[in-house]
């Protein structure tokens, strides 16, 4: 199909058995073999040869190998660590940038975010008013229950202890919250941990719940512990209130030295309930 007869003018399409044996001389001159006559480099019945199909081959296998070696290459954004493992072992941790490792299943590179402030929440879940009461109610030194929600932020100082040393370091994150607040508030009054003592409360969980991470080297930095609430349970909410109301009442009277309460009044050796 689409010879030209002998002498003929005519402008026909061209012959494609001759541009199939000029394809495959020049693919045979790029893979080092020699490029054949009209048709020395064919088979007989105009097809390729078993060298052509080689060198094919061979061009085919080029190709994966450097989508292979290509598959390597990943980058390191800004406020991101890359750890390289080997094997599942690790190898390095690696700064910003393009980065390269020996593709799957030699080494793999998993990327983790050490700039984001990640956050746990204690007592409640999205707002204050969805409490978590297996988690909010604790007991005070002086054997009052008072209901306590807090927010921990938290940033990845170490991404290789991070992700290797403990199975669940977010979860250990929630555990020694709750394991640092429960001892504070445990070695406080009521009074203290609702009204006066808020601050120095967040403070000793902050300092508390870091040993407790460094501990297990879980690749942690605390950054801030704020509470939200801390309060009587609801059911006592009212008497509190009405506690709190009479002591003010009592201070404006000038009761005790300085506006302090007497040592007569119940408000002083009692909590309220």
């Amino acid at each position: 199909w689409g010879r030209r007869p002998n002498g003929s003018n005519n402008q026909g399409p061209p012959d494609l058995d001759e541009i199939w044996r000029n394809l495959n001389s020049k693919l045979s001159k790029l893979l080092g073999g020699r490029g054949g006559s009209s048709g020395g480099g064919d088979s007989p019945g105009g097809g390729p040869s078993a060298g052509a199909l080689g060198g094919g081959a061979g061009l085919l296998l080029g190709l994966v190998v450097l989508v292979w070696i290509a598959s390597g290459f990943y980058i390191v954004n800004e406020g991101q660590r890359g750890v390289v493992l080997r094997f599942g072992k690790f190898v390095e941790t690696t700064m910003p940038g393009p980065r390269w490792h020996l593709p799957y299943p030699v080494e793999s590179a998993e990327v983790v975010n050490v700039a984001q402030v990640r956050t746990v929440e204690i007592g409640y879940r999205n707002n204050v008013k969805s409490k978590v009461l297996k988690e909010a109610l604790m007991l005070t030194d002086d054997e009052n229950i008072v209901s306590v929600q807090f927010a921990v932020q938290y940033l990845l100082s170490d991404p290789q202890a991070y992700l290797f040393n403990n199975r669940h370091p977010d979860d250990a994150v929630m555990q020694a919250a709750e394991t640092a607040i429960r001892e504070v508030v445990g070695k406080s009054s009521m009074d203290y941990v609702v009204q006066q003592g808020r601050a120095d409360v967040q403070d000793k969980v902050h300092k508390l719940m870091q040993v407790i991470l460094d501990r297990y080297k879980t690749g942690i930095l605390i950054q801030k512990v704020n509470m939200q609430n801390a309060q009587p349970p609801e059911k006592v909410q009212a008497a509190f209130d009405d506690a709190v109301k009479a002591a003010g009442d009592l201070v404006e009277t000038g009761f005790g030295e300085h506006g302090s309460l007497p040592p007569s009044c119940p408000l002083r050796s009692k909590s309220p309930p």
